[in-house]
């Protein structure tokens, strides 16, 4: 499901070049010469002007050039206070002859300063500084209001992958800031290559759920190589490890894989509280979109509760949640990273965005992310994950009901006519019948949660578990009622 500023550093100012020494003059051409008078001297504790400054003897060592960004001087002799400059080296009066919004009449402050010779190259072993090129192609998705149509947030092709720069052993920043936490959560964030037996396959992202091995991630990053495929993960340091699939759920997009040697030292990073969540707490979604490891990215929680579905919602295979939603940037090869707290606590796992490209897939000029990610609530993502740790297999809530999936209906979740194949909507001995609820019924609330959709229903019933106990608004024949249903159990993503 796709669901991933550097300033302009300015220059240091240039610094004057070093005066040539002047010769001496004597006697018969010194009163010739300009600013050579015979009036007397000036007082002692008289400044000179920057213009009357005694000239420097010949044999005075000359300044050399100023290294860039070092802090500025004011010159022997120069006079004190230095001029003002003519031009700002932090602004300009608009665009000038440079063609970057500063002016091309002279240089921010004083005469530029002597070129500094380049070092000479090496031979051998010397750095070689390269531009590297990446043709990027994000995927769209398309939806309507109260039902989200969201692409899955895989990345088909290969990409190539830029490394974290810096050693992070001496990295320090102070408690609580984006650094901090980026810098504590980054080793605990993998990169997960799955490919196929065809060939086919993608890059995403998964982060360590317990010191065993265990990584949680989308279903949609590893579905291609779950049978007959291969999985490797890859660490924030640059160590590779193969993988297995431990279990998916296609219905709730989650899976879990296990390290095949798994290190010693493992970081789990901590799980939060997705209820808890406030609209507007910050938020910071590490990942590897297209293909870009280590890639951090910040925003807030825009909303929540807002019902997702991947693909086009019908049939078994869709895959829905209640989710959390975000404006932190997140494109395809975000898909299975996590969506983190100030504190640095796992609050989603980033799976789906809204795109204004198109409805289009992968492989399609769509455009990335326009600040609307959605993310798996930990929560729920915490349950589906235990489960298949504990069997290999999701369990997931029912009502034992069949509901319309037209995503542009309003006002409700209508119970169809009939399930599949024929089979009755409404399951006799399930829940729903149990609770009396009938074919053409529209359940417009879950608990306090309005129900607009059939999507929106299965989310929130999801969000829960079998045996909890919901109540149900529904209308029939223009009249509104309630009921309490104790939701069902269904195993396995094929029955």
């Amino acid at each position: 499901m796709s669901t991933e500023n550097e300033g302009t550093a300015v220059p240091a100012a240039p610094s004057a070049p070093p005066a040539p020494a002047a010769p001496e003059p004597d006697s018969a051409t010194a009163a010739q010469q300009p600013g050579h008078g015979a009036g007397p001297a000036p007082a002692a504790e008289q400044r000179p002007s920057a213009a009357t400054a005694p000239e420097q003897p010949a044999h005075a060592p000359q300044p050399g050039p100023v290294p860039a960004g070092a802090p500025y001087t004011q010159a022997a002799g120069a006079g004190w206070p230095p001029p003002p400059p003519a031009y700002p080296s932090y602004g300009g009066g608009g665009a000038g002859d440079d063609g970057i919004g500063g002016h091309s009449g002279g240089p921010a402050w004083g005469a530029p300063r002597a070129p500094v010779p380049p070092a000479p190259k090496k031979r051998n072993g010397g750095l070689v500084a390269g531009v590297l090129a990446a043709a990027l192609i994000a995927g769209g998705v398309g939806g309507g209001f109260g039902y989200w149509a969201a692409e899955r947030n895989d990345n088909p092709t290969d990409s190539t992958t830029v490394s974290a720069a810096g050693d992070l052993k001496d990295f320090k920043r102070e408690p609580g800031t984006v650094a901090a936490v980026a810098g504590k959560a980054l080793p605990s964030v993998v990169t997960i290559q799955a490919r196929g037996g065809d060939g086919e396959g993608g890059t995403g992202t998964g982060f360590v759920y317990d010191k065993e091995g265990h990584i949680v991630t989308n279903n949609h990053v590893v579905a291609s190589a779950a049978d007959s495929g291969a999985v490797s993960v890859t660490f924030s340091n640059g160590k590779k490890y193969d993988a297995e699939v431990v279990g998916r759920a296609q219905g709730y997009d989650v899976a879990v894989l296990k390290l095949k040697n798994a290190p010693s030292g493992l970081a789990p990073l901590p799980l939060g509280d997705s209820d808890k969540v406030a609209v507007g707490d910050s938020t910071i979604a590490i990942g590897a979109p297209f293909g870009l490891s280590n890639t951090v990215t910040t925003g807030i929680v825009s909303a929540k509760d807002r019902p997702v579905a991947s693909g086009d919602g019908q049939g078994s295979k869709a895959s829905y949640m209640s989710a959390l939603q975000t404006d932190a940037s997140i494109n395809p090869g975000n898909s299975g990273g996590p969506l983190l707290d100030s504190r640095g606590a796992v609050v989603g796992i980033n799976s789906a965005i809204q795109s204004g490209g198109g409805s289009g897939g992968f492989g399609q000029s769509q455009a990335g992310s326009i600040g609307l990610g959605f993310a798996i609530p930990v929560n729920q993502a915490r349950t589906v994950a235990e489960q298949l740790i504990k069997t290999g297999v999701p369990v997931y809530p029912v009502i034992g009901a069949t509901v319309a999936m037209d995503e542009k209906s309003t006002g409700g979740a209508k119970v169809a006519d009939s399930g599949a194949g024929n089979t009755p909507a409404v399951l006799p001995n399930g829940p729903a019948a149990s609770a009396g609820l009938k074919a053409g019924d529209v359940i417009t609330k879950l608990d306090d949660r309005v129900i607009e959709s059939g999507p929106t229903l299965i989310s929130e019933i999801w969000t829960h578990k079998p045996d909890d106990k919901v109540t149900l608004t529904y209308e029939r024949a223009g009249k509104s009622s309630t009921v309490d249903v104790t939701l069902g159990q269904r195993k396995g993503d094929d029955s």
